[in-house]
């Protein structure tokens, strides 16, 4: 096990209880120094009421980070494509060779784990460099992104994460060759940012702009 996933795992033994938080995977290089600086600064007020000015803000950083990094169990929905991602649809556009492509903005608020919108194989999954514009933005095609493919039984699939102004890191959690189930978790961005799916020629999408969606959850597909 990684030193990463055992931080995490004890963060959730900490918790404890029917509440406990779950955190996602690959967020201890941000959340691990600013817990053990809060939890320093905590200790150091005895020495001196003046530390309560750093302990404070580290302390209620701590809990921002728990509540962004989160991430819950989910029921997993019915549909052919489900959501990669929580957030709110900001835009379906048909494309070129006949998909459609369904744009999902994640806000900082959003869980940012993302999880497979279909069952099957991951057939690549390819880091592509580029900008830092916000994912609202209809330039953030051309950010840092991760392209997806899994091979389904409609066929191939992709998803695309995209990184925006403030989530500069995406995190795979698999590699290419890997099967997966639908709903399965397959990849972190942090903080805010935007996930695209391609619904294959002749599925029409259940979703509207403006719609919010849960990932592993939401229907993308008509029935």
């Amino acid at each position: 096990m990684s030193n990463d996933s055992e931080f995490s795992r004890d963060l959730v033994q900490a918790a404890g209880g029917p509440g406990r938080i779950r955190l996602a995977r690959g967020v201890s290089p941000w959340l691990a120094p600013t817990a053990t600086a809060a939890a320093v600064t905590t200790l150091l007020i005895r020495r001196s009421p003046k530390w309560a000015l750093a302990a404070a803000p580290l302390a209620a950083l701590t809990g921002g980070m728990l509540w962004f990094f989160r991430d819950p169990e989910r029921a997993p929905g019915r549909g052919r494509v489900i959501s990669p991602a929580d957030g709110v649809v900001q835009s379906i556009d048909p494309w070129a060779d006949g998909r459609t492509r369904v744009a999902i903005f994640m806000s900082p608020l959003n869980v940012h784990v993302n999880r497979a919108p279909v069952a099957g194989t991951i057939t690549s999954v390819e880091h592509v460099a580029g900008g830092f514009v916000p994912a609202f933005n209809k330039d953030s095609d051309k950010n840092e992104r991760v392209v997806w493919h899994f091979d389904s039984d409609l066929g191939d699939i992709e998803m695309v994460q995209i990184a925006g102004a403030v989530a500069r890191r995406i995190v795979p959690y698999l590699e290419a060759g890997a099967k997966v189930t639908q709903g399965e978790r397959v990849g972190l961005i942090r903080l805010g940012s935007r996930v695209d799916v391609y619904l294959p020629e002749g599925i029409t999408p259940a979703v509207t702009v403006g719609d919010k969606t849960v990932a592993g959850v939401t229907r993308l597909d008509h029935i």
